[in-house]
């Protein structure tokens, strides 16, 4: 992702549920999720180091209308501060960028179809921008579109697919719903929703009993942001990506109540910054980058 374990710290980025089974009419659920990391200092291939940190906090709320129909709102708040040494090259020892932030709004939309086929649709519509830029530059909208069938009691599979208008670059991918029980400890599933950066992942998850969980996945990805006026690249933009691969310890307080901690690594990670008129003019690819995260999540 390029990052984000925070994106790993789930949990309420804007994408396809894939649980079908429907509530009762008139139930309404709330969930609130705050999430913490850290990126260690790492290398770029061509000289220097630089590190990141940030949050995310995220809240959605959801309304079964009917027996088929649910419909949902969401908000999210990323942001990060990054720290690029003096001595790097690629962008000519300057930091492209330092404050980012990242106000996404969301709709979720579901229909059942049948008793084991459900359709969602969730538009999403936000902005990427570090803190010194205009954020009405940094417009991020699209929608995700999904189709999930339960085909027995311990497996649901979909199939979804994204696009989106991502600061002045559209983006279309697929992506696979995956929730399959192995067994009573062990299952495969996604670890967090898509959205605008990417698919949804996969995870391997063990539970120890019903309180403590272990796991490890991995997804991609990207991550654009509009660019300050003042920075070294006026009104460009920067982008981020990589190959987060993690692994997952949860404690559960409950069945309403979690505390994810992640450890992980960015793979094949690049940074990569264009000017206004969209040409890239500076890049560099860095080590694998360390990552720690902590997510606290609630529903009610």
């Amino acid at each position: 992702m390029s990052r984000r374990l925070a994106i790993f710290a789930l949990t309420a980025a804007f994408g396809a549920a894939h649980c079908v089974a429907q509530s009762p009419v008139g139930t309404t659920e709330t969930s609130v999720a705050i999430s913490g990391i850290t990126q260690t200092g790492t290398d770029l291939d061509a000289g220097g180091r630089f590190h990141w940190g940030g949050g995310i906090a995220s809240a959605s709320i959801a309304r079964q209308f009917t027996p088929q129909f649910n419909a949902g709102l969401s908000v999210q708040y990323s942001y990060e501060e990054w720290k690029f040494n003096s001595d790097n090259v690629a962008f000519g020892g300057q930091s492209p960028w330092s404050n980012l932030s990242r106000p996404v709004l969301g709709v979720d939309l579901t229909y059942a179809a049948t008793e084991d086929l459900v359709f969602s649709l969730s538009p999403t519509f936000g902005w990427s921008y570090d803190t010194k830029a205009n954020a009405s530059d940094g417009q991020v909208y699209g929608a995700l579109l999904t189709a999930t069938k339960v085909f027995s009691p311990t497996l649901v599979l979909g199939l979804g697919a994204g696009v989106f208008r991502d600061v002045e670059k559209t983006r279309a991918f697929p992506f696979l719903i995956v929730d399959w029980k192995i067994d009573d400890r062990w299952s495969v599933t996604n670890p967090f929703p898509a959205g605008p950066a990417g698919g949804a992942g996969l995870e391997l998850v063990y539970a120890w009993n019903e309180r403590w969980q272990i796991a490890g996945g991995a997804t991609y990805r990207s991550y654009r942001y509009r660019l300050a006026h003042d920075s070294p690249y006026p009104d460009g933009i920067g982008e981020s990506r990589s190959i987060p691969v993690f692994a997952r310890l949860t404690h559960k307080f409950g069945k309403a109540s979690r505390v994810d901690f992640y450890a992980g690594v960015l793979l094949d990670g690049k940074l990569t910054v264009e000017n206004a008129g969209g040409s890239e003019v500076a890049s560099d690819q860095y080590q694998a980058a360390p990552v720690l995260g902590l997510t606290l999540a609630s529903r009610f």
